[in-house]
């Protein structure tokens, strides 16, 4: 069994190392959610205003996403994940150290440009693990990041109802700063990569994906799943906080960790890539949301309906997420990095795109326009999947025609 530090494999020591630090890193981007009052307090500025350090986090990870995940496809990866945690830490600490929201607001960018370790690490365990098992392995590190997005908030709230909301900032750093250091001796020594200028590495990112017909239907439809996923959980904050729930929003917070069902999800539908299943358990998924919006416009005075329709969404969701990825990076392996980039820059727009609509809807229509719309756009998504299934999502020397 290959362990962390070893230079061949994906060992589980090394594959549980990068679900840890994935899931560590992308929780920089929400610890400010449950502490933006408090941060308003302190700081002398409006509630309203203090949301902006959210979004300001979001656009600088958008923005690290398309200007360093590339990188990984030429650069020495040995040196560049734990460079980038590093100056992750170096961020975060100044975002602990900011004398006012201006500053705040800058070391947060900062924050979230430099906070994409978990990114390049996919698509490094992609190369690092044997085929036979990289859906496993990709599986398990998607499961660590989603496991860090959904209990970031939480930890932000116990660590800054102890010791403040700058605390929240130092512990995230000196975090970044050891997991860099284990990360610098886990990491194998690498062959060299393609030697590319940064100009035409960005630019090639458009070109890979006008090169695969495979890559241009996966994107669509792992934005479109993902765009249904935010359009939901942007209403569902709507529909809890109003009658007849009227949900704080600690209570509210709440009802996210049972999306921990989709981290398990995800740590387990890796598997059925490695087994040719992937494409038929990709349109069981997203029958499976189909499903879950069902069920959430049926129920939706229900608590017990709502918590099982999460279930469901999260569940459908995290399995096409974790499969579609897993089938890009055997599409092109030389560019694997590359397209993580277009992965992950697709379902945020994807994201936005939901979030906007969302709040359209609510206000035409309420939670049952929400969830007819969210519906199309699955439907629609499935429909793509149907259409492309046996051609343009077949991967070269693998039978995907799922069990018999």
């Amino acid at each position: 069994m290959t362990g962390v530090g070893d230079a061949g494999g994906m060992g589980r020591g090394r594959t549980l190392l990068f679900a840890v630090a994935g899931g560590a890193a992308v929780g920089n981007l929400y610890w400010a959610q449950p502490l933006l009052d408090d941060i308003a307090t302190d700081l002398g500025v409006a509630p309203a205003t203090a949301g902006l350090l959210v979004t300001l986090t979001q656009v600088g990870y958008a923005l690290g996403i398309l200007l360093l995940v590339p990188l990984g496809d030429v650069a020495d990866r040995r040196r560049l994940v734990p460079g980038v945690l590093a100056a992750s830490a170096v961020a975060l600490l100044a975002a602990a150290l900011a004398p006012g929201f201006t500053t705040l607001l800058v070391a947060l960018a900062l924050v979230g440009t430099t906070t994409v370790a978990g990114q390049l690490l996919i698509p490094l365990a992609g190369d690092l693990a044997d085929p036979a098992q990289r859906g496993r392995v990709v599986g398990t590190i998607a499961s660590g990041v989603l496991t860090g997005i959904l209990l970031s908030r939480t930890v932000s709230g116990v660590i800054a109802g102890a010791a403040g909301w700058r605390s929240v900032y130092v512990v995230a750093a000196v975090v970044a700063v050891v997991l860099a250091v284990l990360l610098h001796r886990a990491l194998p020594q690498l062959p060299p990569r393609e030697r590319l200028g940064y100009p035409r590495l960005i630019g090639s990112v458009f070109g890979v994906v006008r090169a695969h017909r495979a890559v241009r239907v996966t994107l669509v439809i792992s934005a479109s799943v993902f765009a249904v996923f935010t359009m939901f959980w942007t209403a569902l904050t709507f529909l809890l906080s109003s009658a007849p729930f009227g949900y704080s929003t600690t209570a509210i917070g709440a009802v996210g960790l049972v999306g921990l069902a989709g981290a398990v999800a995800a740590q387990r539908v890796g598997r059925l890539h490695d087994r040719g299943w992937s494409v038929p358990v990709i349109g069981g998924a997203l029958v499976l949301v189909l499903l879950s919006l069902v069920v959430a416009g049926l129920g939706a005075r229900s608590i017990v309906v709502v918590l099982v329709a999460v279930l469901l969404l999260d569940v459908g969701v995290q399995a096409a997420n974790v499969l579609n990825q897993t089938r890009l990076f055997a599409i092109d392996p030389a560019a694997r990095s590359r397209l993580n980039t277009a992965f992950v820059t697709g379902n945020f727009v994807g994201g936005a795109v939901g979030s906007a609509v969302a709040a359209v809807l609510w206000d035409a229509g309420g939670w049952t326009a929400v969830t007819i719309g969210a519906a199309v756009l699955i439907g629609f998504a499935t429909t793509v999947w149907a259409v492309h299934r046996h051609r343009a999502l077949a991967l070269p020397g693998r039978d995907e025609r799922g069990p018999a």
